[in-house]
């Protein structure tokens, strides 16, 4: 493999440097977050930690901390929702933190979640800083930590987390660390059921690898194509058979390691529910859950046309839609190294074309970070106070925003 320097390396105190200027800004930015939550909060004589931390998933994560999987509520109209629904990583951290501090389960799941979006920021900007420099990395940052849905980042909720783990193993298969991108992955695979989506990023690194493209190559397609090796004008040396043969091992059981976390819970809730490999489909379909393509989002759209009111909040969802699609569709033509594409593809898919819960779709989509790859390219270009003054709008906007939602309707 290919030394790529302080920019190919894993975390470091010369990439913590680099990175610095971003999580500096995304700190801030999800400070005032908080900030505007706490005060809208107290006016409506809330609890800002209580919103943080004791709303939908995030009790369920707490519940499962702290009494272990096993419980569920059963509706009047017969749905069953169980806790198995739930990957298990997040509150095994909750678990591990309480034992080890005086935090209470909920304490230590908001702070698992706060780490892990720094965490979350840190690969965003790897993965955005090797594809397109530093200053386009500040700005992928700042623009996933102002997106409206941007305080579900600061709850007791699993997508920090997620998106870290997910983003540093679309970074580690980027630069051909492929033990490091297996372990990531089956991590990320034990955080939430999207976890498929890395995998399915790194199975197709490790094709585009096993067809004949160095793993450097991989890190070279983030600047320009994939482009074919080389042919050696002299044999092989037998170090070089060495290394090649020891590089090949470790991509082997990268790529084995990868759809570990997702594969060993399904088959572990199979089991516990008698179901075999059918029994999490059961468990999600308890909650009226499931991949139907997006036909029921569809259905749910148009029935904001059946009345004047409710017009506008289709129109706002159709535009939302064709937005994700436009940014996806400028992705391709940037020619975003294949493992994100892949990635991105499949978190849009899930999260799209899920049959239910459509209002939590905002939040389900915050890991698709690629997708803020060109907008921040565009936000780079622009001289550094016309960039500063629309990162504040929004940073404003997305405050005030989060503060009303969460002390509303909050995301389900």
């Amino acid at each position: 493999m290919t030394d790529l320097g302080t920019r190919g390396a894993l975390p470091g105190s010369a990439a913590l440097r680099r990175a610095a200027p971003a999580l500096a800004g995304y700190a801030a930015v999800r400070a005032l977050g908080l900030l505007a939550l706490a005060v809208w909060s107290a006016a409506r004589d809330k609890s800002a930690y209580t919103l943080l931390t004791a709303r939908w998933d995030a009790l369920w994560y707490t519940r499962v901390a702290e009494l272990g999987y096993g419980y569920e509520v059963r509706l009047p109209h017969g749905d069953v929702h169980s806790d198995l629904a739930f990957f298990p990583l997040l509150p095994w951290l909750e678990r591990l933190l309480h034992a080890v501090t005086p935090l209470s389960y909920a304490a230590a799941g908001l702070v698992v979640s706060l780490v892990a979006s720094l965490a979350a920021a840190w690969g965003i900007f790897a993965v955005a800083d090797l594809r397109y420099g530093r200053r386009a990395g500040v700005c992928a940052v700042l623009l996933w930590a102002v997106l409206p849905v941007g305080v579900v980042q600061s709850m007791a909720y699993s997508e920090s987390l997620f998106t870290a783990l997910a983003a540093w193993s679309l970074y580690a298969v980027l630069t051909g660390r492929w033990v490091s991108t297996g372990v990531l992955a089956a991590l990320a695979g034990l955080t939430r059921p999207v976890g498929l989506a890395v995998v399915a990023a790194v199975w197709t690194a490790g094709a585009l690898s096993f067809g004949g493209h160095r793993s450097a190559e991989l890190v070279e397609s983030a600047r320009m194509e994939v482009r074919a090796p080389r042919p050696s004008p002299h044999p092989l040396t037998q170090r070089e058979r060495t290394i090649r043969g020891a590089h090949r091992t470790r991509r082997a059981l990268g790529l084995l390691l990868a759809p570990l976390g997702t594969a060993g819970y399904v088959l572990w809730v199979g089991h516990r529910t008698g179901r075999g490999p059918l029994g999490y489909l059961d468990v999600q379909a308890g909650w009226r859950n499931g991949f139907d393509g997006g036909y029921a989002f569809a259905l749910f759209i148009m029935d904001k046309f059946t009345s004047i009111p409710s017009a506008a909040a289709g129109l706002a969802l159709i535009a939302g839609v064709a937005l994700l699609l436009l940014l996806y569709a400028v992705c391709l033509r940037q020619r975003q190294p294949l493992p994100l594409l892949v990635y991105t593809g499949a978190v849009l898919a899930l999260a799209l074309c899920a049959s239910s819960y459509f209002g939590s779709k905002p939040r389900l989509l915050l890991p698709a970070f690629p997708l803020l790859f060109p907008l921040a390219l565009t936000l780079a270009r622009w001289r550094a106070p016309r960039s500063a003054l629309v990162v504040t709008g929004l940073a404003v906007a997305s405050a005030l925003y989060g503060a009303w939602w969460l002390n509303g309707s909050g995301p389900p």
